[in-house]
């Protein structure tokens, strides 16, 4: 993860807002009719799919951060997965099975995809097929990981990235935190290895920027432990007063 993906995701998000009354400048269809203008993708299904393409490209378009392109599709996953349970009905479905059936024959995606990816780029259509196929998990599912994932995005974009100089990024830290626990706490582990690699993908985003900015963000990296080990605490609290109410 670094700001410039943060700063991509934070753009695109500005144009997929879910308010109905939002016909304006950051409305999604006009931002799609700028970058595809001879394309006919209507529904929310295709508009969504077209967002992912379109965040693809701005991905695409980073060329100064060392991040795997297998990495950035699946940061590109996780708001595909979030806005198509927003929006369509395929919560329950796999990723896998709507990539064959709504993605991989969809015109839209296929013309689209031609134009904002190619063999030469860090990210094609093989790397995101790779990936995707390699996700057998229920759209809604991973959808849950985007939360915590936007809440550690906050994070970064609140940094400076040539000076690594921090701002106000202790909250969205702390929410992370509070969200990755949650989810943790929620996982099933029986549902296979793709629901916990994403799990510790994302505290290893965490961990790499703990230790990019272990020295200029310390005072905030101590904040963050602190609320976290309170968070912990308060959690082992409730579950021992539930404890002494039962004994009673």
């Amino acid at each position: 993860m670094s700001f410039n993906v943060c700063k991509s995701i934070n753009e695109i998000d500005n144009y997929f807002v879910d308010d109905s009354n939002n016909r304006g400048e950051h409305n999604s269809r006009n931002l799609l009719n700028a970058f595809f203008s001879d394309s006919n993708c209507s529904s929310d299904e295709d508009n969504i799919i077209s967002g992912f393409i379109l965040l693809i490209s701005m991905f695409n378009d980073i060329n100064d951060e060392n991040i795997d392109s297998g990495k950035l599709v699946e940061y590109g996953i996780l708001w595909l997965s979030y806005k198509l349970n927003q929006k369509t009905q395929n919560g329950t479905t796999k990723l896998n099975d709507f990539y064959t059936k709504h993605m991989e024959i969809n015109n839209c995606y296929k013309e689209n995809i031609a134009k904002s990816t190619g063999n030469n780029s860090k990210i094609n259509k093989d790397v995101i097929e790779k990936k995707i196929k390699s996700m057998n998990i229920d759209i809604k599912d991973i959808s849950n990981y985007y939360d915590p994932f936007k809440s550690l995005c906050n994070v970064y974009s609140e940094l400076d990235p040539k000076e690594t100089q921090c701002k106000t990024c202790l909250e969205n830290a702390g929410e992370f935190f509070e969200k990755y626990e949650k989810h943790k706490n929620a996982l099933d582990i029986t549902k296979g290895d793709s629901y916990s690699q994403l799990w510790f993908s994302l505290l290893k985003d965490y961990k790499i920027f703990e230790n990019k900015y272990s020295v200029k963000c310390a005072s905030i990296l101590l904040g963050v432990s602190y609320k976290y080990s309170l968070f912990g605490f308060r959690k082992r609290s409730q579950k021992q007063h539930l404890r002494e109410m039962l004994k009673k």
